[in-house]
């Protein structure tokens, strides 16, 4: 028995420019942290040969080529097994559409298990290099690569996306004093939505043409660079504005992003003391984030009504393997 736990993630600013069609012309990037909410993917040796599939389904298949899920169907095609497999999967939260990067979690962590299966050793760089390999080439979800990268590596980093498709991580150098003042501020809401990341990815993508969203999404990856600059400076006061400019500017990339439900919400937690925030992910639903001095938390919380608070804490560990 194998088990592997990788984290979710949440990104401040820069989300969108992970996308190829940005990056190849004008290098991307994106601040983001991983959260102690965990998916974790177990696999087993199965006695009679056959594979089966444990996750919001369940599958029992006599054949790779007959698995209904398209990540673990291409994975276990691209490492060379065949069957006599079992993998069963649980996450923290709720996983689809959640705008944590949970598919991209679970994807890390299905590969770091079934790479110790195999008793072969993978580098953080190259669970985010493969997993993005699966799910972008191999499965053709037209999504980018900052989730996959967030998950492997784990920590506060700023992760830059090159014109040859090659990723940098590159960690947030700050005091432990100034992470923990960054985490306190933050405020996370279950919206109980859930949407397609997919869709919303794939316009973002066809609007890149228009020379206008290239312009805004350009200021979205500058933005990416200034926080990391007022993190490592220890200047968390402009924090919130940042993000209050980075979510009006993802509100123009594509449409379906927010909506009158949506802004409300915002609205409301922006008049209860909050100085900035955005939905996490792609839009549309999963939560929603807010930065606000910990003496406006209470009202905040009041504020947004019957949404569920989401406690966490920063991961720095990245994808593990916790049981072999």
């Amino acid at each position: 028995m194998i088990i592997a736990k990788t984290p979710f993630r949440m990104s401040f600013v820069g989300g969108g420019s992970d996308l190829p069609v940005y990056y190849r012309q004008n290098e991307g990037a994106v601040l983001s942290t991983a959260i102690d909410k965990y998916m974790y993917v177990s696999v087993n040796q199965k006695f009679d040969g056959d594979i089966r599939l444990s996750y919001s389904r369940t599958e029992d298949v006599a054949h790779v080529d007959q698995i209904q899920h398209p990540v673990v169907r291409n994975v276990l095609k691209f490492l060379g097994i065949d069957g006599g497999i079992e993998i069963a999967s649980m996450a923290d939260i709720p996983s689809k559409g959640s705008g944590l990067g949970s598919s991209s979690s679970y994807a890390v962590a299905l590969l770091h298990a079934l790479y110790t299966y195999n008793n072969s050793y993978i580098s953080k760089s190259d669970l985010g290099k493969l997993a993005s390999y699966i799910e972008i080439e191999l499965c053709g979800d037209p999504i980018g690569k900052q989730d996959q990268y967030a998950a492997a590596f784990g920590g506060l980093n700023l992760i830059r996306f090159h014109e040859d498709d090659s990723v940098s991580v590159d960690p947030i150098i700050c005091k432990p004093e100034t992470e923990s003042r960054l985490r306190d501020s933050i405020l996370v809401f279950y919206t109980g939505r859930t949407r397609s990341a997919s869709r919303l990815l794939s316009e973002q993508s066809k609007n890149m043409a228009d020379s206008k969203k290239r312009k805004l999404m350009g200021r979205m990856v500058q933005l990416a660079f200034e926080m990391k600059i007022l993190l490592e400076s220890d200047d968390l006061d402009p924090v919130g504005e940042l993000l209050d400019e980075n979510w009006r500017l993802k509100c123009q990339m594509a449409s379906g992003v927010t909506d009158t439900q949506i802004d409300e919400w915002y609205q409301r937690g922006m008049s209860a003391g909050a100085k900035g925030g955005k939905l996490l992910g792609a839009g549309n639903g999963g939560f929603m984030m807010f930065v606000a001095p910990v003496d406006k938390h209470i009202d905040i919380v009041k504020a947004m009504g019957k949404l569920r608070v989401m406690p966490f804490s920063f991961d720095t560990n990245g994808s593990q393997v916790i049981h072999y």
